[in-house]
């Protein structure tokens, strides 16, 4: 029964996470594909850095809502197994996995840190807060956005195992973290 849980979970989540705001927003509004710009990469930076900060609240909006969407019906499906939390990491996970490698577009996607960010104050509000503290410190000393992200996830699984959680609850937000990094490192 939880594997046929977690398989739902694991389609629903990441076809959500396909859901592209970056290469929508640019192919309807703006008529042309934002992974031919900037970094060539279809995520909030490259987005905002090629065409402005007026049409990158519309991105903010597409990932946030997809993030909550996945995450909360990971947690849904898998609270009747009594494992809530292990359903909303797996769908972040997945929603991820999704943003970053989308079926849709060629395995060419964003680099997943606001799907990340979101899922992990939906997991735990207090891990949220630790995740976007560090991310906006490094941010602004550094002024890498790249660097503040992965620091973020980073702290992502840390903060999990300073609040208590399980074993497998710390691996899988680790599995999210070394996707957000490998994703920023070049």
């Amino acid at each position: 029964m939880n594997a046929l849980r977690l398989i739902a979970i694991a389609v629903i989540s990441y076809v959500l996470g396909g859901v592209n705001g970056a290469i929508l927003i640019s192919r309807f509004v703006y008529h042309k594909d934002v992974r031919k710009y900037g970094s060539g990469n279809a995520g909030l930076t490259n987005f905002y850095r090629t065409f402005g900060f007026g049409s990158a609240a519309g991105v903010i909006a597409i990932d946030v809502v997809k993030s909550i969407v996945a995450v909360l019906l990971g947690g849904l499906i898998m609270r009747g197994s009594g494992s809530a939390e292990i359903g909303k990491l797996f769908a972040g996970f997945c929603l991820i996995l999704g943003h970053i490698f989308p079926a849709f577009y060629r395995f060419h996607g964003g680099k997943g840190a606001l799907c990340g960010l979101i899922m992990s104050f939906l997991v735990d509000w207090r891990v949220g807060l630790c995740v976007l503290a560090t991310f906006l410190v490094v941010g602004v000393f550094t002024r890498y956005v790249s660097l503040g992200s992965m620091l973020g996830a980073v702290a992502f699984p840390i903060m999990l195992w300073t609040f208590g959680y399980e074993t497998l609850e710390g691996v899988l937000a680790l599995l999210i973290a070394l996707l957000v990094i490998v994703k920023h490192a070049e």
